[in-house]
């Protein structure tokens, strides 16, 4: 089962937040509604949650069970 909530991180601030994720699409961007820092993927990553967040993006999680991007 594909999980469409993550607790994203700011790497600034600490503040965490549950976020409800795109289900098929990556996200790119986001601004910490604590700080106002906006988090962009890591080199290597292809999107925020992948990055900050406690669960990897829907097509990640899909990747990874076999059934594609």
């Amino acid at each position: 089962m594909v999980a469409l909530q993550s607790t994203l991180r700011c790497p600034s601030c600490g503040h965490a937040e549950l976020l409800s994720m795109p289900e098929e699409a990556c996200q790119h961007f986001y601004q910490c509604n604590h700080c106002g820092f906006w988090m962009r993927p890591k080199p290597g990553d292809c999107c925020v949650f992948c990055s900050y967040g406690d669960v990897p993006c829907p097509p990640k999680q899909r990747e990874k069970l076999g059934r594609g991007p």
